[in-house]
């Protein structure tokens, strides 16, 4: 525990850590979890763990000073020190991660308590651990939870003389004055008495920048019967309205229905139902302190009359006092231990587990040792000295005894001890885990952290006791001893453990923070140490700088290289006798020729570290077609948690429904003209700018380039606004090569950047200013007013540095666009610019119509539908064989080559000028934009612990047991013991089929229907019918299971095309059958104009040409469908699904498809009363 908590504690980049080891001499049975332990260590036999360990903490992070205190000094001596470490300072905090004599430890903890320093305790004894934090009689928490605090815009502030009286704010009588703040946000999500500061107070309100004001929430009374819907869009747009038109509203309301209540006989003497609502945009501003002071004098309510636009509220949070108890005095005052499985909390599991920590201290006392490994008389008497100890308490208000309790609760009756557990406690107290070791490490480094004032410490105590891993008592099992680094584990768990251990097959898919945790893990376990043993651990990414906080397997030489082989190389020399194996590979729909079949078969358990939910999602379907275990878990800063997956018996990650989406979207009207926050320009640079210039328009125009007639089927998938927006990209990007004489160079790259740059930053913001003005001349309204803040155009003729940085980023990712040599070396980038002689162009108003609304316009990209059906006619025109090749750019946020990040801090930093918003750091827009939030060690240490440990019980065959004997987590480490949660996992998700018995009505992920036909294989017709007859359905259609697009072995819609048609007449007239239209809408206009054309049109051939075309593609089809209907299943799939381009995705779909006697299909279908049924994924066989 020691080791892991002063690694950690280096990491989070503390000034310096101290050791203490009590001079206890490196033993074999040490490398077991001490991973800077070696065998050399041991030989030397005088070699301490603190000495052994000190080297390699150094190496993990420069800045932070690191030394081992020499046997001279007492620990009660050596806290004292004021200067530690040369630091001119004293001790924040002391971590005791090892039992101590009651005496000296009740010491220790008092000399910190009297001097202001934390005290940590955390120890593990066989399957038990126990953390410990006291903060001493008056801790000042400065941030409670360490999430971010909100900024609010403000849309309006109004006076109200009067308070009405169906309006409520806490403390403001009716009649009484109040200000009432409305923001822009939906909801405010701000608490009675949170303290805000006042910002960018505009319009002579400046004076009040910088206040800093308590707040109220702001509710509405309401008539029960009223079902007013506050989610609603009615409710939402009634609060737009000024709050005295709201209040007015509400009281319409209120009197309509209060009339109708008491003209109801039946109501006599009954009072009338009101609920209150809260206004989640409003706030109050408190005029009163608690004393009845005023806070605002009477000139600054005045000033509050004269606002017009701008203003921020900044939330800040005061500071929070708590007072902690002693470590003597919550050992005996603690009836209901924290435990961190909350059934077990609940049922009072800790009295035994805290009971038996107090025993064992006086056992030592009366002693002079600590209970023995599996030693029988040790554990009697620890037994007895618990129950003393219990027994002495009962009297004794709020102690810890054998009392029984429910649901948390102590109720004063005695119970019996559980003495079989205290007895386990003392046979395995010598012994520790390397999961408990890495969970209590992490845990208690956040404590420590904790002294600075940041997060709320644990309340006070928290054990955690897996009793499921000692199963097996069994003496020739668990003994005899004879010196192996794994003698605790094989103590505690058993030799067969060992066994199993040294044979399983590992899938570590990461290697990042979590991935070298898990290896670490591994290692010190003896996983695949045996001849059939193996780990595999994967890891596409290269190590960088930044990585060297956070994942401790790796050193500054190591930079640049692989993290998986690195990784892989570093737990290897720990233990030479790990099989390991590392790869750069991607786990993903494109690298199954290599993780095969029989890969995944021969796994024990896949093991995930990864950072993003869709490899997460992969993985996990991989477990659930081969029936694998999978061990999950994930990080967000302070917060944690971790999954087991077991087959058939819980739920899989894809029932769940995470994604990597924003749930707080912002409306797409405010990133566009009225950003008011620095993210929305920094959301606007990313999902407009970059996406339209550098992702989506070069996809759709190679989409058209490569293949125009697939894009415009293509294109009648599309709704119409991303149809106007993908027709407008692909003329645009024609455009600028008519412009650069058929070519585009890096001249032309700067050319495009330039005239973008006019016409996104100066063109556009003159435009919407103009427009605005306009609509103030002729409504008499003031439009710049609440959030919505006048821009300003930049100006070329008068530059700033800024647009310099603009122009140089985005000219080179539209070199990278066009495949131009980019141009790094900025001397010769501003001798491109000057040769260039760029002019800013006269601003004339342009007539266009500029959105000025407030809504969230879902087709503001979208043109008129005649626009469209021109823009389509002249791209029908073109030659797209003399079209220059684009390549789209995939965000990346960590290359810091590729003009990514710096095109969108420029990019973000130009909007942000325009509208007069505070710039924002490159740092910042890369988090923001890439949604970063860093890793940190602690949390990472903690939650693996907890994931070994699960693991263990993998390898002990527990899930046999049931999925109880599992346990998934949710901490959170910022936000005290309240938010440290572990429970069962959840049983499997059923999925209804919509059949009825005796058909399965339900099934879950893990199922599916296996159809083998191996010597004699189906046709897509067979397929069909046996799918109808055997479940009583109509199938519509057949396809790759899991394949999103419009593609499929059989659809009924191509069998209806049978009795589709397209023929002319003598006279030229054409006949085409409705359906048709319904799969190539392109042909309608085609087939009216040839009805509308005279027959000596020179026109009607083009038209009559589009049309024979579909003709020939509906015969084409027509063949194609017959063919693949009554050929083999197999056939019709590679006919579907294999690339037609001959090429790398060729010959990969060949490999994977040679490698596999089986297809996984998934199928549409319907009962005859058109009632959608669901199936399970159909594995075909052949």
């Amino acid at each position: 525990v020691g080791v892991e908590t002063a690694k950690n504690l280096i990491l989070s980049n503390v000034g310096g850590v101290m050791l203490y080891d009590g001079g206890v001499v490196c033993k074999e049975e040490h490398r077991g979890s001490n991973f800077y332990v070696t065998r050399e260590h041991v030989l030397e036999g005088a070699t301490t763990l603190g000495a052994a360990s000190l080297s390699e903490l150094r190496t993990l992070n420069p800045f932070c000073r690191v030394d081992l205190l020499d046997g001279n000094s007492t620990l009660s001596e050596e806290i004292m020190n004021k200067d530690v470490l040369g630091s001119r300072r004293g001790y924040a905090a002391v971590v005791v991660a090892t039992f101590l004599p009651k005496k000296e430890l009740f010491q220790l903890n008092e000399l910190a308590r009297a001097n202001g320093i934390a005290f940590i305790m955390a120890v593990t004894n066989g399957v038990t651990s126990s953390i410990f934090s006291d903060f001493g009689p008056n801790h000042e928490i400065t941030d409670a939870t360490g999430e971010p605090t909100q900024t609010l815009a403000i849309s309006n502030v109004e006076v109200l003389d009067s308070k009405p009286k169906l309006l409520h704010v806490a403390g403001v009588k009716e009649g009484e004055q109040v200000v009432i703040v409305t923001v822009a946000q939906n909801e405010h999500g701000l608490e009675d008495g949170d303290v805000v500061v006042l910002e960018d107070m505009r319009q002579g309100m400046e004076g009040l920048n910088g206040m800093s004001l308590t707040v109220k929430r702001v509710a509405i009374s309401s008539p029960t019967s009223a079902k007013v819907d506050t989610r609603g869009v009615a409710f939402k747009t009634a609060l737009g309205l000024p709050t005295e038109s709201v209040v007015s509203n509400f009281e319409r309301q209120y009197d309509f229905y209060k009339t109708a209540f008491d003209e109801d006989e039946a109501n006599a003497n009954k009072k009338f139902p009101v609920r209150t609502i809260t206004i989640f945009n409003r706030l109050a501003l408190v005029l009163n302190d608690d004393n009845g002071k005023k806070v605002l004098e009477n000139t600054s309510v005045d000033a509050f009359r004269e606002y017009q636009s701008g203003g921020l509220l900044n939330q800040v949070r005061p500071p929070i006092f708590k007072q902690y108890k002693s470590l003597a005095e919550t050992l005996q005052g603690t009836p209901v231990p924290q435990m961190l499985r909350g059934e077990d909390w609940e049922l009072g599991k800790g009295v035994e587990v805290h009971l038996s920590l107090a025993a064992a201290l006086d056992f030592y006392e009366k002693n002079n040792h600590w209970p023995r490994l599996h030693n029988a008389d040790d554990a009697s008497q620890l037994v007895d000295i618990a129950k003393c100890i219990s027994d002495s308490r009962k009297d004794t208000e709020g102690a810890c005894w054998a009392q029984s309790i429910q649901y948390g609760f102590p109720m004063g009756e005695p119970r019996d001890l559980n003495e079989k557990r205290i007895a386990r406690y003392s046979r395995l107290f010598a012994a520790e885990l390397t999961g408990f070791c890495a969970f209590l490490g992490g845990a208690a480094a956040q404590e420590v952290i904790k002294a600075s004032g940041k997060f709320t410490p644990i309340d006070q105590w928290v054990h955690h006791d897996e009793e499921v891993l000692a199963v097996d008592e069994c003496a020739s099992n668990v003994g005899p001893l004879f010196g192996s680094r794994y003698d605790y584990q094989i103590a505690i768990l058993g030799k067969d453990f060992q066994a199993r251990a040294a044979n399983q097959r590992v899938f570590l898919v990461g290697c990042g923070a979590l991935g070298c945790e898990y290896l670490k893990g591994l290692a010190l376990m003896g996983i695949a140490t045996g001849k059939d043993g193996k780990i595999v651990v994967t890891d596409m990414d290269r190590i960088e700088v930044s990585n060297l906080s956070r994942q401790f397997l790796f050193r500054q030489p190591d930079v640049g290289h692989p993290k998986s082989v690195r990784g892989a190389m570093v737990v290897k020399k720990w233990n030479p006798s790990v099989n390991i194996e590392a790869l750069e590979k991607k786990v993903g729909d494109d690298s199954e020729d290599y993780f095969n079949d029989t890969f995944w078969e021969s796994l024990s358990v896949c093991w995930n570290a990864l950072d993003n939910v869709q490899a997460r999602q992969y993985t996990d379907a991989r477990c659930l077609f081969y029936s694998k275990p999978l061990l999950e878990s994930g990080t967000l800063g302070t917060k944690c948690n971790h999954e087991v997956v077991l087959p058939f018996r819980t739920s899989s990650y894809n029932d769940g429904k995470e994604s990597d989406d924003n749930e707080n979207q912002i409306a797409m009207c405010t990133l566009r003209s009225f950003p008011y926050l620095p993210k929305h320009c920094i959301e606007y640079a990313k999902q407009a700018y970059f996406s339209d210039y550098f992702e989506f328009g070069p996809e759709v125009y190679e989409n058209f380039r490569q293949d125009p007639m697939a894009f415009f089927e293509q294109l009648d998938t599309m709704d119409s606004g991303e149809q106007s927006r993908a027709l407008r990209m692909i003329k645009a990007f024609i455009d600028l090569q008519e412009e650069a004489g058929g070519s585009i160079d890096f001249n032309a790259c700067v050319l495009i950047a330039f005239n973008r740059m006019i016409k996104d930053f100066r063109t556009s913001i003159l435009d919407l200013s103009h427009s605005a003005d306009e609509m103030e001349k002729s409504s008499g309204k003031k439009f710049w007013t609440g959030t919505k803040r006048r821009p300003r155009p930049v100006d070329w003729n008068d530059p700033m540095p800024l647009l310099m940085e603009y122009l140089y980023s985005t000219a080179n990712l539209y070199a990278s666009v066009w495949r131009a040599e980019v141009v790094r070396d900025r001397s010769e980038f501003q001798a491109v610019v000057d040769e260039l002689k760029l002019e800013q162009p006269i601003w004339e108003p342009s007539g266009d119509k500029v959105d000025l609304s407030e809504g969230d316009n879902e087709d503001e990209s979208g043109g008129s539908g005649e626009d469209d059906d021109k823009l389509k006619g002249e791209l029908y025109k073109v030659d797209t064989s003399k079209l220059q090749p684009a390549q789209p750019q995939d965000f990346e946020k960590d290359d810091d080559l590729n003009f990514h990040i710096d095109f969108l801090t420029a990019a973000t930093n130009m909007r942000s000028w325009n509208y007069d918003i505070k710039a924002s750091a490159r740092h910042t827009v890369k988090v923001t934009a890439g949604r970063i939030i860093p890793a940190l060690a602690t949390t990472t240490a903690m939650v693996c612990g907890l994931v070994d440990i699960e693991f263990a019980k993998l390898v002990l065959g527990l899930q046999s047991q049931g999925s109880d004997k599992f346990l998934n987590s949710n901490i959170n480490l910022a936000a005290g013991s309240g938010n440290f949660t572990t429970f069962a996992p959840d049983p499997p998700v059923p999925i209804p089929t919509g059949l009825d018995a005796p058909q399965p009505v339900s099934f879950t992920s893990w199922d599916r229907i296996d159809l083998s036909y191996k010597l004699n294989e189906l046709s897509v017709e067979q397929l069909v019918t046996y799918l109808e007859k055997s479940f009583g359905v109509t199938v519509n259609r057949i396809f790759l299971h899991g394949d999103t697009e419009d593609r499929a072995l059989y659809n009924a819609l191509d069998k209806k095309k049978l009795d589709w048609a397209i023929s002319f007449d003598e006279e030229g007239k054409v006949s085409v059958s409705e359906g048709v239209y319904t799969h190539w809408p392109q042909i309608r206009m085609a087939v009216q104009m040839l009805g509308r054309l005279p027959p000596t049109s020179g026109q009607r051939a083009m038209f009559k040409t589009q049309v024979e075309k579909v003709k020939v593609s509906l015969e084409q089809t027509k063949e194609s469908f017959m063919k693949r209907f009554q050929g083999n299943v197999s056939d019709a799939y590679l006919q579907v699904y294999r690339p037609a381009e001959e090429g790398e995705k060729q010959d990969y779909f060949d490999a994977v498809f040679k490698g596999r006697d089986y297809l996984t299909l998934g199928v549409d279908c319907q009962t005859k009363e058109k009632d959608d049924i669901t199936l399970p994924c159909v594995k075909y066989t052949f």
